[in-house]
């Protein structure tokens, strides 16, 4: 049986707040494999952001374990945290968080110049690969506020995607968009799911629900349902 690539085994997240210790996750235990396209759904205050902060490195839990590709990420110190989510994780956001002083292609080779995973002289290259892999090369050296909101989003993803991370974390990524545009990111999400990717996306939106391979509700920081979504 092939190895989970994430694997969140008793995860409990709590905070100190006024009234006592608030438990924003409650023994979460979670399974993904590779090439899987997962939805995280849930109300407001549920959990999902702080889900998401323990998926991504940015927060640890208070007890439990997250292993990731085989790394123990909870363990890893704030600087080795830093290097591990540069190679291993891509960040969509729902109001795409471009840099409105670089054009799209230097958006898109920001995380190449963090991470320093490309020569100086290939990362020009790779992001115009990556642009044309979102239909978008034509807007290479455009700045961001002359493109649409679709094609922000797209610009995004090939950001997300420029160190070749084996995971894609995308929250609300279609909250600002039409459907239709909104359904173009969601297949562009399963393309790269079929590619080899690990795709995470929180989502409110319903309609899109058969494109997943698995959609996990969490609800008062408990996993309430994993329910098998044929794609």
């Amino acid at each position: 049986m092939e190895k989970s690539l994430i694997e969140l085994s008793h995860v409990t997240k709590s905070f100190p707040v006024a009234a006592g210790i608030f438990q924003a996750l409650k023994d979460v235990n979670i399974e993904i494999g590779q090439n899987e396209m997962i939805a995280i759904t849930g109300k407001s205050g549920s959990g999902k952001s702080t889900l998401l902060n323990i998926l991504t490195g940015i927060d640890k839990p208070t007890s439990g374990s997250v292993i990731i590709n085989g790394v123990r990420v909870d363990k890893l110190s704030e600087s080795e945290l830093a290097s591990w989510r540069g190679k291993n994780i891509g960040v969509v956001f729902q109001f795409f968080q471009l840099l409105p002083t670089l054009t799209i292609a230097e958006n898109v080779m920001l995380p190449m110049d963090f991470c320093n995973t490309y020569p100086k002289k290939e990362r020009r290259e790779r992001a115009l690969a990556l642009l044309d892999l979102v239909e978008i090369k034509e807007q290479a050296d455009k700045f961001p506020s002359a493109l649409s909101g679709g094609q922000q989003q797209r610009a995004a993803i090939a950001r997300a995607l420029a160190n070749d991370p084996p995971i894609i974390v995308a929250d609300e990524p279609t909250g600002n968009l039409d459907s239709q545009t909104a359904l173009s990111i969601i297949k562009l999400f399963a393309t790269l799911a079929a590619s080899g990717k690990t795709v995470i996306v929180v989502t409110h939106e319903k309609e899109f629900s058969t494109w997943f391979h698995n959609s996990i509700a969490i609800s008062d920081g408990v996993i309430v349902t994993e329910k098998e979504v044929l794609v």
